[in-house]
């Protein structure tokens, strides 16, 4: 008998979905292998579903060793093309920014262990009125904290739950995640270890975190802890509760966070149509960040894909600044001090952990480390705003040392430059509030905009409005 034409419509289908389903493990094939290794090169490889976060010979930290030769197999147009198919795509996990570079992530990860909210492929905006103000007509801002908790915390966040959610379902002991946090690692990790069902405990210093990054994880479920120290007091306490192998440590130490935050390197060249920008521009506060930036685009000059690494430039709070301080004294020695209180709270970090790895990016970059004071970033933060921006604090450290460079003659007008901002703006309504009311220490606000209150009284609202505009 014939078959009918909805029998052969449906056929189509089943044969179309069982194609769907299959591609996303095509490019698997090939027995891509990830481990960790020391930092400092010290023998030996450990799996990534260890309980493992430094160097058992040099107590120095671990990284995420790639093998290179099972990558290099695929050509450059390859993994480019196979790159930009996967981008906006809902076969999952390839939609998620970070999941849609799984290879280079974590490649043997199960699907059914991937924890993602669709993280990554933020947007690049084009500065176009700030940076003419500047006389930059290539500058662009990452906006990394238009994710789902608000930060470019998420991209690390990803990997490290669906890590553990992966040692759980293979027998593993751990029963929970912890972390130390000036505020956005704890909300992104309460976020995806709550989607995962994995119990979080979070650490933050009391009283040094915006009321809107506290909520974040009280409202996931997470046991929040607010100790009466800094965060480098929270980091020493985390680091000891983590030592029993049931709490697995979340903070940048571990080398999985690294791999989620890499992909933003490699998402900004593939924006830019896999081209590398001149300089890149990052707030820096426990140093993951720069040295995640530093391992992405490494990597693809490694798979040959690119041919240029970018000078990396590692932004400080001037009341926070030990790695300046160690930039300035050519990296002899590192500096670590009490860091004072700062508008930029995120990176209000004294010790920072990364800090070897942090040394490399700006070296193997030909980079700059810079710092900002509370006037400077404040003041960079409202003019940003003024061109249709909404930048948290550190984003203005960022732009503040923008300015710097530019002044000094270190940025050339022609040069494509990229600052990376860190969390959304609407996380810190005190800091923008403050500013326009004239009430942030050490604080002149040039561009202070508060509402003007009136009767409700046409003429004078007129004649307010023409006052205005006559400015």
């Amino acid at each position: 008998m014939e078959t009918g034409h909805n029998d052969r419509h449906n056929d189509k289908g089943r044969m179309m979905l069982a194609d769907s389903l299959q591609r996303p493990h095509e490019t698997n094939a090939v027995p891509y292998r990830a481990t960790f290794r020391c930092f400092r090169g010290c023998p030996g490889e450990y799996s990534l579903y260890e309980v493992i976060y430094t160097c058992p010979t040099c107590g120095g930290l671990l990284e995420v060793h790639h093998d290179l030769e099972p990558l290099r197999a695929k050509s450059a147009e390859e993994w480019r093309e196979v790159i930009d198919r996967r981008v906006g795509t809902t076969r999952w996990p390839y939609g998620s920014g970070v999941w849609g570079m799984r290879e280079w992530v974590v490649p043997d990860l199960r699907d059914e262990n991937v924890v993602s909210m669709y993280e990554g492929n933020s947007n690049l905006f084009w500065a176009e009125r700030l940076g003419k103000q500047l006389g930059l007509d290539d500058l662009w801002i990452k906006l990394c904290g238009n994710s789902h908790t608000g930060s470019f915390k998420d991209l690390g966040m990803t990997v490290l739950t669906s890590v553990v959610k992966q040692m759980i379902a293979d027998g593993s002991s751990v029963q929970a995640v912890a972390a130390a946090s000036t505020g956005d690692t704890s909300a992104a990790l309460a976020s995806y270890a709550a989607a995962a069902g994995i119990p979080a405990i979070i650490f933050l210093p009391a009283g040094k975190v915006s009321t809107a990054q506290l909520i974040q994880p009280v409202a996931n479920g997470a046991h929040v802890l607010a100790l009466d120290t800094d965060f480098d007091g929270c980091m020493r306490v985390v680091q000891e509760v983590t030592q029993d192998n049931s709490i697995y440590l979340a903070n940048s130490m571990n080398s999985i966070r690294i791999e989620g935050q890499k992909t933003v390197a490699i998402e900004i060249v593939r924006q830019f149509d896999w081209q590398v920008p001149d300089w890149i521009i990052i707030p820096v506060g426990n140093l993951g960040n720069i040295s995640a930036l530093y391992k992405g685009f490494k990597l693809l000059m490694d798979l040959g894909i690119t041919d240029k690494m970018p000078r990396l430039v590692g932004a400080q709070a001037s009341k926070a600044n030990p790695f300046y301080r160690s930039y300035r004294n050519g990296f002899r020695e590192k500096a670590a001090l009490q860091a004072d209180k700062t508008l930029a709270s995120a990176i209000q970090i004294g010790d920072p952990v990364s800090y070897e790895k942090a040394v490399q990016a700006v070296q193997g970059s030909n980079g700059i480390v810079e710092e900002a004071t509370e006037h400077e970033l404040a003041n960079a933060a409202a003019m940003a705003d003024l061109t249709g921006m909404y930048t948290c604090p550190h984003t203005g450290v960022a732009l503040a040392v923008l300015f710097k460079l530019i002044q000094r003659g270190e940025i050339q007008s022609t040069d494509r430059v990229v600052v990376i901002s860190t969390a959304h703006g609407l996380k810190f309504t005190g800091f923008k509030v403050g500013y326009h009311e004239g009430s942030l220490d050490e604080v002149e606000s040039e561009h202070a905009n508060p509402p003007v209150y009136l009767k409700a009284d046409p003429r004078v609202v007129k004649e307010t409005i023409a006052r205005k505009l006559e400015l």
